[in-house]
């Protein structure tokens, strides 16, 4: 089990990059707790190391006070806009404790570090924010004929590119119909489970699987009670030995 869950830090290596030289203590706001992060600078870095004339698309929308930003990560800048590894979307609004944070541009950075962690970048690391005390705002609940931007209208959206030697991108269209998880998304939804067990209660999967990857595969396979924690340590564990093979 450690040997699979290991071998997560070994996706997209880069040789004489290492990732964890660039990771940051940061604090958890919620739980308090403090864990190692990878800073989306350094995840662009790694990227280009290893995609040189890859690309991260970018779609930015303004709905009243809030931004959305969607990122899609391309290994070529000659891809079509179809054609990537992993997008996220992300949405920030003005936060009055730090006005001189632009949210739009806070909301792009957040879009492009989630969506880098969805292609690999950083996947053994936490993610600032994985658990939340309060319900998002629906970005997305408008009402028909409220000026919300698809493709080729310009009125209240920005379409970028930050690629290497290439060309913008015509528009991504935010406002994609559901589609299933893939299993990257699985895996961090499963990681961001609570522990319920006393031995590392308070703290989600994620945390426990950089702690005691040997204890992910004793909920997986020996555990017998929280089913929710159970299936989601079995999600962990079939991610793992997917990545191993």
């Amino acid at each position: 089990m450690s040997q699979n869950i290991n071998i997560l830090s070994t996706i997209n290596a880069v040789e004489g990059f290492n990732p964890e030289d660039y990771a940051v203590d940061y604090t958890d706001l919620n739980s308090k707790e403090t864990r190692k992060r990878l800073p989306v600078i350094a995840q662009i870095a790694w990227f280009r190391l290893k995609y040189p004339l890859g690309k991260i698309s970018l779609r930015t929308e303004q709905k009243g006070n809030i931004f959305v930003a969607t990122a899609r990560i391309h290994p070529d800048y000659k891809d079509p806009v179809d054609a990537y590894l992993a997008e996220a979307t992300a949405s920030r609004a003005k936060c009055e404790d730090i006005p001189s944070v632009s949210p739009r541009e806070w909301a792009q950075t957040a879009a492009i570090g989630i969506a880098l962690r969805n292609a690999g970048f950083g996947l053994q690391f936490a993610m600032a924010g994985e658990s939340f005390s309060a319900n998002a705002p629906d970005e997305f609940a408008l009402d028909v004929g409220s000026g919300a931007a698809s493709l080729g209208d310009e009125s209240g959206a920005e379409n970028t590119s930050v690629n290497t030697g290439g060309t913008g991108t015509p528009a991504l269209s935010v406002a994609v119909p559901p589609k299933e998880l893939t299993p990257e998304e699985k895996f961090q939804l499963a990681c961001k489970v609570p522990c319920t067990l006393k031995k590392y209660q308070g703290r989600t999967l994620g945390d426990v699987l950089q702690l005691d990857p040997s204890f992910i595969n004793y909920l997986a396979t020996k555990y017998d009670g929280d089913e929710k924690m159970k299936e989601a340590a079995k999600v962990i564990c079939e991610y793992a030995a997917t990545q191993a093979a």
